[in-house]
């Protein structure tokens, strides 16, 4: 088994066999990745997870839990793969339109933030002379669909904050405004937001936290969660956008209750849901029957 330099948590040679079946199951070799290489990408993965002390257990439980096929294809495509772009356009080229459409709710700018994901995802920069695609920080935990999710809201998240900082330097300049310090260090505006957070969904309803539990963190589609509680898929389509304004709503009132200003609130808000000390799972997943979907996600 190849070893990288530089690189600890080492995956035993006695997992050589449990090696050459995840390459199998991966169908890497479709799209031109050797045996070899896909046994690199999992150590990549085992190293960023997994501490260089671990036992041979840990990595059987890392390696198993992964998407191995869309590992592989997401690996393909940031090698250039033609076959592999072609198997990614088919699979994910509608869905991220449909999803930038929801988040620009505007056609021409939904087009235009997908298509600039893209351009991450194919590589059209290079570093040292080699193609720099963001499809590499994809490590199989969870679902290419979800992880293309998140990237892509994360991307439009990024252009509203450059552009509103853009047009209030712009129009505060032209107006002589001297711009003040922040009137709250974050780290104060952090531990209220987590804590607003944590309240917020904890006081939701079972079936509103099983909802958003089902559709944000366990990749289950619509018409998943309509089977389950015996409703039409519009209707949870209904629910999800309700639920995502509602939430903002009381996160807002609640920050301001506890003595920020709206803008405030409003700045604390834009912070990446990723960054909060906040169990999401643990909040959502109270009494929210959450078993009627096992858990699949790394």
């Amino acid at each position: 088994m190849p070893k990288l330099s530089g690189q600890s948590a080492q995956i035993p040679a006695s997992l050589a066999s449990l090696m050459a079946e995840l390459y199998g199951k991966s169908r890497a070799a479709e799209f031109a990745i050797s045996s070899a290489q896909f046994c690199e990408i999992l150590q990549t993965v085992a190293s960023k997870y997994i501490s260089d002390n671990a036992i041979e257990k840990e990595f059987r439980t890392l390696l198993t839990s992964l998407r191995l096929e869309d590992l592989a294809l997401a690996r393909a495509c940031a090698a250039g793969n033609e076959r592999a772009w072609e198997v990614f356009l088919t699979r994910f080229r509608e869905k991220l339109y449909e999803v930038a459409a929801y988040i620009a709710r505007e056609q021409s700018a939904a087009r235009e933030l997908a298509d600039s994901l893209y351009a991450d995802l194919y590589g059209v920069s290079t570093r040292e002379g080699e193609r720099v695609s963001k499809l590499t920080s994809y490590t199989g935990r969870g679902s290419l669909e979800g992880w293309l999710r998140t990237v892509l809201a994360q991307e439009y998240v990024n252009r509203y904050r450059k552009q509103r900082r853009l047009v209030s330097l712009d129009e505060e300049s032209e107006e002589g405004v001297q711009f003040a310090a922040p009137e709250v260090t974050p780290q104060v505006t952090e531990s209220r937001l987590d804590a607003v957070t944590d309240e917020v969904l904890e006081e939701l309803a079972p079936e509103d936290r099983f909802v958003l539990a089902a559709y944000y963190l366990d990749d289950r589609t619509l018409a998943q969660i309509a089977r389950t509680l015996g409703v039409h898929e519009s209707t949870i389509s209904r629910k999800l956008d309700k639920l995502a304004k509602s939430l903002r709503k009381s996160i807002l009132a609640a920050l301001i209750k506890r003595g920020m200003s709206r803008r405030q609130a409003q700045e604390a808000m834009e912070v990446d849901v990723r960054d909060l000390n906040v169990n999401i799972r643990k909040s959502l997943a109270q009494e929210t029957g959450a078993t009627a979907f096992p858990k699949n996600k790394g």
